[in-house]
């Protein structure tokens, strides 16, 4: 029989109230406090810290504080990326972050999904769907990306969007929900 935390890597419906996840959930908080208060002024100075609570993330991915994820072990990758202030990444699938990203500030990754059915809502269940953003992209701030939502490399989301549905490499999209509004070429 699964664990809970088996459930949620594999996608499946899981209790978030499982005290493994539950204990796992509150030892990132702890990490996140820790690191949102020394680092909010030096986060170049926090690397080992970040790296503790992100363990899958590249070494050079700075995340600007305050910060905020539910677990940060499925958060991956981000090479030479910024991430600015009051990024929340609700990490409970993974979420995959590609090479050269700006991430501008108050923008929402959301993995999480629940149950449409409000009886099976009440049970508390839920399940959570992957995140991918491709290498060299650009996200606006307070833009929010849904669950299960795939953005293609050289993209640019205009700041507030609300992603929905994926978005095909080297396109800018925008609005809510967001769509494509221009094609990018090389420049």
């Amino acid at each position: 029989m699964k664990t809970e935390k088996e459930k949620m890597a594999d996608g499946e419906e899981y209790s978030p109230y499982d005290p493994e996840l539950t204990k796992m959930h509150r030892d990132a908080l702890t990490l996140l406090e820790q690191y949102n208060n020394r680092y909010f002024v030096r986060c170049d100075e926090g690397k080992e810290l970040l790296h503790k609570l992100l363990p899958h993330a590249h070494p050079s991915l700075v995340i600007q504080p305050p910060f905020l994820c539910d677990f940060g072990f499925n958060i991956y990758g981000g090479e030479n990326g910024f991430i600015n202030y009051n990024c929340t990444i609700l990490d409970t699938a993974k979420i995959t972050l590609g090479k050269n990203i700006l991430i501008g500030p108050n923008v929402q990754l959301y993995a999480p999904m629940h149950p449409i059915d409000y009886k099976l809502r009440a049970t508390g269940i839920e399940h959570g769907e992957p995140i991918s953003i491709g290498d060299d992209c650009w996200i606006g701030g307070g833009a929010v990306i849904c669950p299960g939502v795939t953005i293609g490399n050289r993209c640019v989301i205009g700041a507030g969007s609300v992603v929905s549905k994926d978005i095909p490499d080297d396109c800018m999209a925008a609005g809510v929900p967001a769509r494509i509004i221009k094609k990018l070429t090389g420049q």
